[in-house]
């Protein structure tokens, strides 16, 4: 559990007054946070992965590797954006609130996507509109996860956050699952339900729709139940960044915590990129239909979600360093896979391997993170997190894209197996116990 004290206020702001010693959190407030992971997946697994990526691809270029290139390219500008942004962020949600900050960013992000269901592929500028919007939704939905990820260690106790981390990642592909099966039922069909238009993949597009209002309805809970366990003081933009500057000089007393950062800025390269272009690369290289790419975002889903379940307990056994190795090992295996798969069948084979052990992946990284941090500067730390998922995280989208365009899909999905093998052999640097401890004495 976190301590209470808050942060020093900023010179001439109301200052942020300490709450009473919090207890253990409810029930109420665990299950929220946990269905937060729930509601923000539609995001992810509808539009980032599988349905609107492969829209776009297919409606607004000319051909399969044109759009793989331009889908790079903004998944390319928002990494660097919430790279600058977040740790920045982070610093200003340890003074001012992180409640607050999570609601906006989930709000931006839920009207956002809403409205890329209006953007057809006729309209003038309309490729550069689809992905102005689509950044900034993706913006702010990474935005918001410095703020939720920053609530874990106060909500978890030590001997269970890996559990409680593992059971938002399974919620979170549970969500994603019920929300692509919304998706084939009603909107995927050759006559979808309801007598949704199929004009120009307007059915297609709507899909949006049922993100935005699934993102909003169950993220109702977490912005009613999870509360920040100080009464937020004043916001200073300028402290914020002194604040920022202190903890960077300050890293060198964690260097377990730099030297994890660095290994998940390459494993989890790869794996937001295998996410971000799996479907593009299922329609793409083994002729997929939309409603085969459902069908393969299903089972994804299905395997990641038990994947977090299971492997939540065993992180709390083994340990979060060797819950990750042992991930990034066979993502690397399931790489390969994928890249030489002859047919469908080999190819479903890596999507299996990818499914199971993405959510682990996922997971554990986060539960090592909130293990690392020290008492009240949750947000700032998940902020240097969420850094070090993006400060690079444009390279795979980037090196993918254009290999897929000078070469081929294959080529491209290959090349992804050296951010696995670099990240793995950082990681085994990485002392856990040792990290832990400078945490406690910080």
């Amino acid at each position: 559990m976190t301590s209470s004290t808050p942060p020093p206020s900023p010179p001439g702001a109301p200052p942020a007054q300490p709450l009473e010693a919090p207890g253990p959190a409810s029930r109420a407030t665990v299950w929220s946070w946990c269905l937060y992971d729930w509601a923000n997946s539609a995001f992810t697994t509808l539009v980032v992965t599988f349905i609107y990526s492969a829209y776009f691809t297919a409606a607004f270029a000319d051909d399969p590797g044109r759009g793989t290139a331009l889908w790079s390219r903004a998944i390319m500008v928002s990494a660097i954006a919430i790279a600058l942004l977040a740790p920045i962020a982070g610093a200003l949600a340890d003074r001012g609130g992180r409640r607050k900050y999570l609601i906006l960013c989930s709000l931006v992000c839920v009207v956002t996507t809403a409205a890329l269901t209006f953007v057809t592929p006729g309209m003038a500028n309309s490729v550069l509109i689809a992905l102005g919007v689509f950044v900034l939704a993706n913006v702010a939905f990474e935005l918001g996860l410095v703020f939720y990820n920053a609530f874990l260690p106060s909500i978890a106790p030590a001997d269970r956050i890996g559990r409680i981390s593992g059971y938002g990642w399974g919620l979170g592909y549970g969500g994603g699952l019920m929300a692509l099966v919304a998706a084939l039922v009603v909107f995927v069909p050759e006559t979808p339900l309801f007598g949704i238009s199929t004009e120009q993949g307007f059915n297609l597009r709507a899909t949006n729709l049922l993100v935005a209002g699934w993102f909003l309805l169950f993220s109702i809970p977490a912005f009613v139940f999870l509360k920040d366990d100080w009464t937020p003081g004043g916001v200073s933009i300028v402290r914020a960044f002194s604040d920022l500057a202190v903890t960077a000089r300050h890293m060198r007393r964690y260097r377990q915590v730099v030297m994890f950062l660095l290994a998940r800025l390459f494993y989890n390269d790869g794996l937001v990129t295998i996410f971000a272009f799996g479907g593009i690369y299922a329609v793409g290289t083994f002729g997929f239909t939309f409603t085969e790419l459902v069908t393969f975002g299903i089972v994804i889903n299905v395997g990641a979600g038990l994947g977090a379940l299971a492997f939540g307990f065993l992180d709390d056994w083994i340990g979060g360093r060797a819950t990750i190795a042992l991930s990034v090992l066979a993502l690397a295996i399931a790489t390969i896979v994928a890249a030489v798969a002859p047919n469908q069948t080999w190819f479903w084979v890596a999507a299996v391997l990818v499914g199971v052990f993405a959510g682990p992946n996922q997971s554990a990284s986060r539960s090592l993170m909130a293990r690392f941090v020290p008492s009240r500067h949750e947000s700032e730390f998940f902020g240097f997190f969420a850094f070090s998922g993006k400060v690079t995280s444009f390279l795979g989208p980037a090196l993918l894209g254009v290999l897929s365009d000078l070469y081929s899909q294959r080529v491209g999905v290959a090349s992804l197996l050296v951010f696995f093998v670099v990240g793995g052999l950082l990681l085994w640097r990485v002392d856990e116990r040792q990290a832990i401890a400078d945490a406690r004495s910080a």
